[in-house]
């Protein structure tokens, strides 16, 4: 695969719950400068390769389907939120690409003429790339697979983040509902957060830091309240595409850091080489934002 793209850096997401769509709050305005600053930092990605959380298979499946619109994988939100649409092109010949680097990998890779896109997919994405004008090609992967398998699924993508595609895994940084519905209806999504998240999220952060690839491929075993926080682990099993796509030599970055209901962390992080300096531009570029909102801010 010939490169002559700006490589991008991997990402992982925390999609939060549908209602993000309607009430982004922070995190909402994070991805929308996202996008703006991945156009200014590295261009227009030819295509967006998607792991959702919300898109699995008994093993690897490629959505190879031409055109994609809003999958409303959900029940009891506003009503409002099916009526929010997401249009993008499909990337059917990028799906080639990645069957040839699953094949010299020696990764089982299926393919499925079929289109598509869960809420932990275009839920950011209609903030990132809100004119839809980017193709999108969904990647299902195998919940049943371990961190270390999902990290091996990332390295063996890592060729298209240098060949101008952006990966991206949606998930959640922590997740669990029953903590969300603990009192029999959702927690207030400005509740203080508790402290068991908290404690999950600093060791994240710090043990990407730290570049402690073996402790973070084994959190559930390692990390404070790891479990607690993810009684099932999907949702944080594309943080590990990702930070495989990115590779070992750099630390992860985390390059968003918010909370709803109390225990639904927002976290965002940038992996590989081109981490640090998207981290930066975004911080910068968040600073900024902020300082002029205060500027003009009434009197």
């Amino acid at each position: 695969m010939k490169n002559t793209h700006t490589p991008f850096p991997p990402l992982f997401i925390s999609h939060g719950s549908p209602m993000t769509a309607l009430e982004p709050r922070e995190a909402g305005a994070f991805m929308q400068t996202l996008g703006r600053q991945i156009d200014v930092q590295f261009g227009r990605p030819r295509a967006v390769l998607m792991i959702s959380a919300h898109t699995a298979a008994r093993q690897p499946v490629l959505l190879t389907g031409a055109q994609h619109q809003a999958i409303y994988d959900f029940g009891g939100f506003d009503p409002q939120l099916r009526t929010l649409r997401y249009d993008a092109a499909g990337a059917p010949a990028l799906a080639d690409e990645v069957q040839a680097l699953a094949k010299s990998a020696g990764i089982s890779l299926q393919s499925l003429d079929r289109g598509g896109l869960d809420h932990g997919a275009w839920t950011p994405l209609r903030f990132i790339y809100p004119d839809a004008d980017v193709p999108v090609l969904p990647l299902a992967f195998v919940p049943e697979q371990s961190p270390a398998e999902q990290f091996a699924l990332g390295e063996m993508l890592a060729p298209l983040a240098e060949g101008g595609v952006l990966i991206i895994g949606s998930g959640s940084i922590t997740h669990n509902l029953g903590l969300v519905f603990g009192t029999g209806r959702m927690a207030a999504v400005d509740a203080a957060e508790i402290p068991a998240s908290q404690a999950f999220r600093h060791w994240m952060v710090e043990r990407s830091a730290a570049r402690d690839w073996d402790a973070l491929l084994a959190y559930r075993r390692q990390a404070l309240h790891g479990v607690a926080m993810h009684p099932t682990d999907e949702h944080l099993l594309p943080w590990f595409v990702a930070a495989g796509a990115g590779g070992r030599a750099h630390a992860p970055q985390r390059i968003h850091s918010s909370l709803t209901y109390g225990s639904l962390g927002m976290d965002a992080y940038a992996f590989g080489p081109q981490a640090e300096s998207l981290a930066v531009a975004l911080a910068t570029a968040l600073a900024t934002a902020q300082t002029q909102s205060l500027a003009f801010a009434p009197l």
